[in-house]
């Protein structure tokens, strides 16, 4: 074994831990007490990987701003490499001459091969440790020590072990080490042509302080209330967290601490959600195919449509159906859905449409600012019935009631959807039961102005119990 140097410097590999606070990677690279080469690797090479969509991109962009300029504040320079992942690393250990490597512990199939790769050809020692989880993702098992597959008992598991360690402080300074970087401009994670952001912007302010900000308010006047805000997409009802948790710009752990004095029903449902997400993280590192297959297998004989058409109309918010269209189109301009609307669009195309969720899940992906592997592939075979703790067969949200009962005024329809704005409260969630003065003095022409219905309600939702009902009698 080739000696180190006490002076060779430490490579701290920043994944999804994108912050200075709470970051136990970055305390444990600053306490062994060398200089620190803080890297971000822009990974499209690695095999089998998810590579990140367009949003995602373009968060990804503003995060690392962010986080360079703190970085250079406490005195170190974000270095920015492309290519597979073992490839870089490789090459930077002996480029630099690193003794060590710290990174936080990865859960995604990929990249866990790409962990015990490092660890094999790099000729540094590696360090993982618990950025992105309350919990590390194989420590919440049964008494027989199985993996958990129902949230519920997963959940007490999880609250049986108290609180979570304190967050850790940022370090105020600490010496860094400089190496040749790319420049972010040339990733090109930005769209140029066309500028599709201008929602994304007008919305989000990425990056460690934005996230500070938001979790500020969030305790301020979010959390006591949660578990009835929550469910009203014209509301600010939401965390709206889940993109800061994707990359790391907030721990969970910090989440947590910051909402602990709070003593509500509300604090109550806002940690279940912390926890459903460590169950979607639990679920994909005990079943690393989660996002392409069924976790039942009976669901890999799912009589799926398909339908170009159909598909497009849904990705565009065109069904005709409007609480159904508001959430897409939520979607597309911000980059982010309600989930109460997230659930309802979800069941519109697996359902109504009895359209593949791999198809839902893709898109999804490319499109959302949070787009997570765990949570995403979870939530979405949840709706489809073939998931862990999933939904049964026959529950089919019907877009319509939960339109009247969460959206009962129409905010979140008129806001998304302005052709249909000036119709009155009980037709807009269904125009096309509404009278033609009705239509005529809102200016909304079915088919022209706004689309009719792609599929009759109640006969998709027939058509759905029916094939759902036929893979029940084959199992």
């Amino acid at each position: 074994m080739p000696i180190v140097s006490p002076t060779a410097p430490v490579i701290l590999w920043l994944r999804r831990e994108l912050r200075m606070h709470d970051n136990p990677a970055l305390v444990a690279a600053i306490a062994s007490g060398r200089p620190v080469l803080p890297l971000f690797i822009l990974d499209r090479e690695t095999p089998g990987r998810w590579a990140p969509g367009g949003a995602s991109l373009w968060w990804l962009h503003h995060s690392l701003v962010s986080l360079g300029e703190s970085l250079e504040k406490a005195g170190a320079k974000l270095i920015l490499r492309r290519g597979a992942a073992v490839e870089v690393l490789r090459h930077l250990v002996h480029e630099v001459g690193a003794a060590e490597i710290h990174a936080g512990r990865a859960i995604e199939p990929w990249a866990r091969k790409v962990m015990d790769e490092v660890v094999s050809t790099s000729g540094a020692k590696l360090h993982l440790h618990r950025t992105a989880l309350l919990y590390e993702p194989d420590g919440i098992r049964t008494q027989s020590g199985g993996a958990y597959g129902v949230f519920t008992p997963f959940s007490r598991a999880c609250l049986a072990r108290g609180a979570p360690d304190k967050p850790l402080s940022a370090p105020l300074s600490f010496k860094g080490v400089s190496a040749p970087s790319d420049e972010l401009a040339d990733w090109k994670l930005l769209p140029a042509r066309p500028d599709w952001a201008a929602g994304l912007r007008a919305r989000w302010v990425p990056g460690e302080a934005g996230a500070a900000q938001r979790l500020k308010r969030v305790v301020a006047d979010v959390v006591k209330g949660y578990d009835q805000t929550r469910n009203f997409p014209g509301q600010d009802g939401t965390s709206a967290l889940s993109p800061r948790l994707h990359w790391g710009e907030l721990s969970p752990g910090q989440i947590w601490h910051a909402v602990e004095g709070i003593e509500s029903k509300g604090r109550t449902t806002f940690v279940n959600e912390l926890l459903w997400r460590e169950f979607s993280a639990n679920l994909l590192w005990h079943h690393p195919d989660l996002p392409e297959k069924p976790l039942r297998p009976e669901f890999a004989a799912m009589p799926w449509r398909r339908d170009a058409a159909g598909l497009r109309a849904w990705q565009r918010g065109q069904t005709g159906i409007p609480l159904v269209d508001a959430g897409m189109r939520q979607l597309w301009n911000t980059g982010w859905m309600h989930n109460r609307v997230r659930m309802v669009v979800a069941s519109f195309l697996i359902k109504h449409l009895l359209l593949p969720w791999q198809d839902g899940e893709a898109w999804f992906w490319d499109t959302l600012v949070d787009a997570d592997l765990a949570s995403n592939s979870a939530q979405w075979q949840w709706v489809a019935g073939s998931g862990a703790d999933a939904a049964p067969y026959f529950r089919v949200f019907n877009p319509v009631l939960q339109g009247w009962k969460f959206d009962p005024k129409g905010d979140y329809v008129r806001r998304w959807v302005p052709e249909l704005a000036r119709l009155p409260d009980k037709a807009l969630q269904n125009p096309w039961d509404a009278s033609e003065e009705e239509l005529a003095a809102a200016g909304v022409r079915l088919g022209e102005t706004y689309p009719r219905p792609i599929v009759d309600l109640a006969a998709g939702r027939a058509r759905a119990l029916e094939a759902f009902a036929g893979l029940n009698k084959a199992a």
